[in-house]
C-alpha cells in the first residue's frame, strides 16, 4: 500500500475499511476520507466497494450460465457446458436429498446462492494489495479505501441472510397460513398453557436462523482475509512460504462456506414447507 510512514496497525486498519459513501453531518453527500467520517455518516451510508463487487460478480455468474445455456449442444459439450452441467446436477441432487416440499424456486435459488457466494469468497484469494493498489493508481488517491471481498462485510452477509429469512417467513405463512405460523410460534413445544415460554423459545430459534447464516459466513471469510493481510506484512520471501499453503487451504474454506450457506438455506426453507 502507498505511504512509507504506514505502521503495521494502520496498514491493517486501512485494508479493513470500506469505501463508504453517505451523507456526512458537516460535508453533505461525500466519500468518507477516514474511518471516523464513515462512522459519522450513520446507518444509511453505502459501502460502495461491497455493492460494486457483489453486483459485478452476480452479473458474471449470470453471464457465464447464460452463455453456457445459449451454446448448449446435445453433441460433445465444451468445457463451460460441462462445468455448468456438473454444478446444476450437484445442486439439484442436494435439493432433492434435503428439500421435502414441492417448489420450483428452491433449486434455482440454491444454485444462485452457491455460485454467487463462492465467487465473492474467491476474491479473498487475490493478493491483498493488488486490486486496492490498482484502484489507487486509477483514481490518483493514494489513501483510497477499497475492499474487494464482499463476504468480509457484515452488511453483505446479513443482507443475504435477511433475504433468506424473508423467504422463510413468506413460505411458512403461504403453506401453513397465518394461524398455522403463529400457532407454531406459540403452541409448541409445551402447549397452550405455556404460550409466553413457547413464543420465547420459538422466537429465538426463528431469529437465530438469519443471524447464524450471516455471522458464520462473515466470520470465516473475515478471519481468512485478516490472515492474508498479516502475511502481507512479512518479508517478501516469507510471504510466498506462508501465503501459498494458506491459499490452497483457503480454497477448501471458501467452497465449504458457500456450500454451508446453500445447504442451510435449503434446510430452513424445507422446514418452512413442513405443516404439522
Amino acid at each position: 500500500m502507498a505511504g512509507e510512514t504506514l505502521t503495521a496497525s494502520s496498514y491493517i486498519q486501512h485494508h479493513l475499511q470500506n469505501l463508504t459513501f453517505g451523507n456526512h453531518p458537516e460535508g453533505g453527500w461525500m466519500f468518507a476520507h477516514t474511518a471516523q467520517e464513515a462512522k459519522e455518516m450513520g446507518f444509511w451510508a453505502i459501502h460502495v466497494d461491497t455493492m460494486g463487487w457483489s453486483i459485478a460478480l452476480g452479473v458474471l455468474f449470470l453471464w457465464l450460465f447464460r452463455s453456457a445455456a445459449k451454446k448448449a449442444t446435445t453433441g460433445v459439450p465444451g468445457g463451460l457446458q460441462n462445468f455448468v452441467e456438473v454444478m446444476i446436477e450437484f445442486v439439484d441432487n442436494s435439493v432433492k436429498e434435503t428439500f421435502h416440499g414441492r417448489n420450483k424456486v428452491i433449486a434455482p435459488l440454491a444454485l444462485t446462492i452457491f455460485c454467487w457466494v463462492f465467487l465473492m469468497n474467491f476474491m479473498d484469494l487475490i493478493p491483498v494489495d493488488f486490486l486496492p493498489r490498482l484502484a489507487q493508481i486509477i483514481t490518483g488517491n493514494e489513501h483510497l479505501y477499497f475492499r474487494v471481498v464482499p463476504t468480509t462485510d457484515l452488511n453483505a452477509t446479513l443482507g443475504m441472510a435477511l433475504s433468506v429469512f424473508a423467504l422463510i417467513v413468506y413460505y411458512s405463512i403461504k403453506v401453513k397460513g397465518v394461524s398455522g405460523f403463529v400457532g407454531e410460534l406459540t403452541l409448541q413445544p409445551f402447549g397452550k398453557w405455556m404460550i409466553p415460554f413457547n413464543l420465547l423459545l420459538e422466537g429465538v430459534g426463528l431469529i437465530a436462523k438469519p443471524i447464524s447464516l450471516a455471522l458464520r459466513l462473515f466470520g470465516n471469510l473475515y478471519a481468512g482475509e485478516l490472515i492474508f493481510i498479516l502475511i502481507a506484512l512479512m518479508p517478501f520471501w516469507i510471504q510466498w512460504a506462508l501465503s501459498v499453503p494458506w491459499a490452497i487451504f483457503h480454497i477448501l474454506v471458501i467452497t465449504l462456506q458457500a456450500f454451508i450457506f446453500m445447504m442451510l438455506t435449503i434446510v430452513y426453507l424445507s422446514m418452512a414447507h413442513e405443516d404439522h
